[in-house]
């Protein structure tokens, strides 16, 4: 019999063990850390050297070495998401969460702070990690994902909105919100913001979300070309968010089968205003490499187009498809 360690205490666990009998911990469920991964130095530079000085500067940039938040990665099996704080930007306020349930399916959020509002970043990591824990817990009892996903962004929203100081309203710490879970080749994803999904296929690849932004509406009326969107200032202007007065509603929710093996990418705006087009992100992709690999390689697209903001992917994979 092989034997794991539990990662909660450490204890010797079986592959075949739903619980560990030391701690309790469910060793069925594997997350990102509450809080976000990444305490600590950082273990990558914005420029993608991992060699430092006895100064704590980068050998290759001579960048000083940021905190773990400027650059998260994490990986799970079939699941993987790198953070990083750009080139122009003083602090990374994007977050992600994600996780499996051995057996059942996968569940991961990107959300990216509005940095107009105070604490942005601990309301899109709070916003990921209430969101992750809702719809973690819909795999395991397989439970409804469309209703799974409105719920998460619902309880996002609560615990964003908690975070408001009554005294300045206008400050209140709000996110954008994309989620996806994925159970037996059917990929549900909700969003609300323009944090964006895509899937990627060998045969071709599909945006799967539209942005809540006021040029989107402009768009959707005729009023601006997509072309014109990308270069007008209110592209970016959010008509809907997490948090604060938000008053959203309820997410924008689509779910498909994944007939095929394939790839799903949550990214922030850092990412997607460099590679805007399904096929610009698909063209971007390194064949055959894993998903840590695959949002590591998108990141740094981004970086060496500007990184002008924050940047976040989360990629995960589909029946073993392309990036398997």
């Amino acid at each position: 019999m092989i034997m794991e360690c539990c990662p909660e205490c450490g204890a010797p666990v079986s592959a075949q063990d739903r619980f560990c009998e030391a701690c309790g911990r469910n060793l069925r469920v594997q997350r990102t850390p509450v809080g976000g991964p990444g305490a600590g130095p950082a273990t990558r530079c914005a420029c993608g050297g991992e060699e430092f000085d006895a100064g704590r500067c980068c050998a290759r940039c001579g960048r000083a070495r940021g905190q773990g938040r400027d650059r998260v990665e994490f990986s799970l099996p079939g699941v993987a998401g790198v953070s990083d704080l750009g080139r122009r930007r003083r602090r990374n306020e994007d977050s992600l969460a994600f996780g499996r349930v051995r057996g059942r399916g996968v569940a991961a959020v990107v959300c990216d702070g509005v940095a107009s509002s105070e604490r942005a970043e601990q309301a899109s990591q709070l916003a990921a990690d209430t969101a992750l824990d809702v719809l973690l817990a819909a795999v395991q009892c397989g439970g409804d994902a469309e209703a799974a996903t409105v719920d998460a962004a619902m309880s996002a929203d609560r615990a964003v909105s908690a975070l408001a100081r009554p005294e300045a309203p206008e400050l209140a710490p709000s996110c954008t919100f994309v989620s996806a879970v994925v159970i037996d080749g059917a990929v549900t994803v909700g969003w609300v913001g323009d944090s964006r999904a895509y899937l990627v296929a060998e045969t071709g690849a599909a945006r799967l979300t539209s942005d809540d932004t006021w040029a989107a509406q402009l768009v959707a009326q005729g009023v601006l070309t997509e072309r014109e969107a990308l270069t007008d200032r209110r592209a970016h202007v959010l008509s809907k968010w997490l948090g604060g007065d938000s008053g959203f509603g309820t997410p924008q929710v689509v779910t498909l089968q994944a007939g095929t093996p394939a790839l799903l990418v949550l990214c922030s705006d850092g990412l997607w205003n460099y590679l805007p087009e399904p096929e610009d992100l698909k063209a971007a992709l390194p064949v055959g490499a894993p998903p840590l690999e695959v949002a590591r390689a998108l990141v740094e697209v981004a970086l060496e187009s500007g990184g002008h903001d924050n940047v976040t992917v989360v990629v995960v994979q589909l029946r073993g498809g392309h990036g398997a």
